[in-house]
């Protein structure tokens, strides 16, 4: 039975995972990437940044923070589940496989360092990979309710899997692909939390067609044209002024080019998402709220992108403008997950 206290967390796990985008692009819109020189350390001495370090230093410490807490919400959220769909067994499980991981992550981190290798990376790496283990054979012995079981295996590793990444980008001097990675990364967090919400609510068993061939078809041609905006739009942001640091050398591409490319699969979006919203509407078919919310995203987007190009990319636009992509990317997973309804 899925209880209020689930819900709840599941909802603080959809912001957080939002507010930790709008976290991260601080850190690079301030150039304060570097503001804790090390990894997981802020410095070679301190946890916490010294005063030396100023305001950058309290921003990417910040951003680091709420790694932490978005990694707890996914942990309690996954428990939540298991426990729900199959008791105490599998949570119990769970609890094996994290104290094993955490055994696994020491040990990598103790080989690493006596190597005078980093060893936190290869201690994220350790604890990643027992956890991608931990999440298979829990979806293998917990038949029930797997959608959600596998959804929020799929957060808490990817939480894992970005603080192994987060650790590569300081250790690499913030290298923008890296950097872009660590973002998109980012966004598919946001995408499966809202993907989280929506089956919370949702029938359990088989699911039928909702929607006409050619809409099921049109709506995830429409998902390539919003993927291929946000990969230009992340390389363009690397190719400009906002990198992280003033030292950091950017990705190589021309950004004024960029933007304009950036803007094409956009006016294929938006043509895309005029069609199948009006249809929907005119046919009353399951997506149509929430692809009217998708295009109410897409327009604030496009407003927003106009505006930051002709002010010279001011940090806060260029800020909300990546926290809306996410918005945008998490509305159009909802559009998908309603183009099917339960089966009779």
């Amino acid at each position: 039975m899925i209880g209020r206290p689930l819900r709840v967390l599941a909802w603080l796990s959809f912001l957080a995972e939002v507010i930790i985008i709008g976290t991260g692009g601080a850190v690079r819109l301030t150039g304060s990437g570097l503001g804790c020189s090390e990894w997981p350390l802020c410095t070679p001495e301190s946890l916490v940044p010294t005063p030396e370090q100023g305001i950058h230093g309290i921003i990417e410490f910040g951003n680091r923070t709420m790694t932490g807490l978005v990694g707890l919400l996914a942990i309690a959220v996954l428990l939540l589940v298991l426990h729900s769909v199959g008791g105490r067994r599998p949570v119990s499980a769970a609890l094996w496989f994290a104290g094993g991981g955490i055994v696994v992550g020491v040990v990598c981190f103790a080989i690493t360092s006596a190597l005078g290798l980093p060893g936190f990376p290869f201690f994220s790496l350790g604890l990643l990979l027992v956890t991608i283990v931990a999440g298979v054979h829990s979806l293998r012995t917990t038949p029930m309710r797997r959608d959600l079981s596998a959804l929020a295996w799929i957060v808490l590793i990817g939480v894992v899997a970005q603080a192994f990444v987060g650790g590569i980008t300081v250790l690499t001097g913030l290298n923008p692909s890296i950097v872009g990675f660590h973002y998109v990364s980012s966004l598919l967090l946001v995408c499966a939390t809202a993907a989280f919400l929506v089956r919370l609510d949702a029938a359990p068993g088989p699911r039928e067609r909702a929607v006409p061939v050619w809409f099921a078809i049109v709506t995830h041609v429409t998902g390539l044209a919003l993927a291929a905006t946000i990969f230009f739009g992340v390389l363009t942001t690397g190719s400009g002024p906002h990198s992280g640091d003033v030292n950091v050398i950017r990705d190589g591409f021309d950004a004024t080019v960029l933007a304009h490319i950036h803007s094409w699969p956009g006016y294929i979006l938006a043509a895309l998402l005029t069609v199948l919203t009006v249809f929907a509407w005119v046919q009353r078919l399951r997506p149509r709220r929430w692809l009217l919310v998708l295009v109410l995203a897409v327009l604030v987007q496009v407003a927003v992108g106009v505006w930051q190009s002709r002010d010279g990319l001011p940090g806060l636009l260029v800020g909300i403008h990546m926290v809306l992509a996410a918005l945008s990317a998490a509305a159009y997973t909802v559009v998908v997950l309603r183009l099917k309804r339960p089966a009779p």
